[in-house]
């Protein structure tokens, strides 16, 4: 640690945007293990005034000054864009903190442990770049569910849909859906072909049509052979996570008129035969998730029912009709918290309780 404090510094970088105020309020929540927390946001945030742990705190603006005096035991948390961690990560890793970074800058580098607390906690202490990276939010949706079924029966193929909700594209993403139903709201849209689109008109905001009344099957940037890089990450994330380099994955991914909680149905082939009540069982004792599962009388996970919670919620629990191995389930998580500032404040805690034992 620097100086002669007795518990590291933690800074949020990023502290202004959906993910930053999650992760804030979480901070409040769990158990105190920091010293100075540092806020720090684009200039154009500076100044502003949030409350942390009961303390108002000050923002300050994401220059070199703003890491003064954080050095070696202290924790960097990043919640940016791709390429403002891209830039910073690595000068703050430079001066001996450890970044915590929740963009997609460096989950697929070698150099970097991809960790999900639940799943793979031993990971984080090998990060020879000084940066830990946080999975993506679909990913950490389902993850921990999978995670914990793999660990007994051996995860062969993993098939998932994912249906995302438009917080998942922050600020923006929100405002374009809210802004799109009450263009159609008390219309007779929806009836009709194109009758939405032309209400809406190019105002689709971050997204490739309209989701106010739709679903949009495309979430991310173009990758090669028609695949979206969001899919890619699902695969390419799951591999990494699960220590399965050669897991087979495919991922279809939609955007759907949800404020926040993403949802995939799942089909997950075992090395072994697999049972609903063995399945029911792991599960239900797995950190970080609820079983949600009674169809007979309507119990199974929705987003409206997750959001603003922790875990991740499954239900919908069914052995594949042609493959004794294989277990189709649906999984609900919010994605502004599991899915990014829970799992990267569990993450930071994980760090600090390193220097703690050190």
């Amino acid at each position: 640690m620097t100086g002669s404090r007795s518990a590291p510094t933690l800074a949020v970088v990023g502290a202004t945007g959906a993910v930053g105020a999650v992760l804030l309020g979480i901070l409040s929540q769990h158990a105190d293990v920091w010293g100075e927390i540092r806020l720090i946001a684009s200039p154009r945030s500076a100044g502003r005034k949030l409350l942390v742990r009961g303390v108002v705190t000050e923002v300050v603006a994401l220059t070199e000054d703003a890491f003064e005096g954080i050095g070696a035991g202290d924790v960097v948390v990043f919640v940016v864009p791709d390429e403002v961690a891209a830039q910073w990560a690595p000068v703050v890793a430079a001066k001996g903190a450890v970044v915590v970074d929740n963009s997609a800058a460096f989950r697929m580098d070698p150099d970097v442990p991809l960790v999900v607390p639940e799943i793979n906690p031993h990971a984080v202490r090998i990060r020879p770049r000084g940066i830990v990276a946080n999975p993506n939010c679909t990913t950490l949706a389902m993850i921990v569910a999978v995670g914990a079924l793999h660990a007994e029966y051996g995860l062969d193929e993993l098939i998932v849909s994912s249906y995302q909700a438009v917080s998942g594209a922050g600020h923006a993403g929100v405002d374009a859906l809210r802004k799109q139903i009450s263009l159609v709201a008390g219309t007779e849209l929806g009836e009709t072909p194109g009758d939405v689109r032309r209400a809406v008109g190019d105002d689709t905001g971050p997204f490739a049509g309209p989701v106010a009344l739709n679903v949009v099957p495309w979430v991310g940037s173009l990758a090669e052979g028609g695949w979206s890089s969001e899919e890619l990450k699902i695969r390419n994330e799951s591999r990494k996570i699960l220590d399965l380099p050669d897991l087979r994955v495919t991922a279809t991914c939609v955007r759907v008129p949800v404020i926040t909680t993403h949802s995939l149905t799942v089909h997950a082939r075992f090395e072994k035969d697999v049972t609903v009540a063995a399945a029911h069982e792991i599960l239900s004792t797995a950190p970080g998730v609820v079983v949600f599962d009674n169809p007979e009388v309507g119990d199974f996970p929705t987003p409206a029912d997750v959001v603003g919670t922790d875990p991740s919620w499954v239900g919908r629990i069914r052995r594949s009709l042609d493959d004794p191995r294989a277990l189709e389930f649906f999984v609900c998580g919010d994605n502004l918290r599991k899915g990014a500032a829970l799992n990267t404040a569990q993450i930071a805690e994980l760090v600090a309780a390193e220097f703690s034992a050190d």
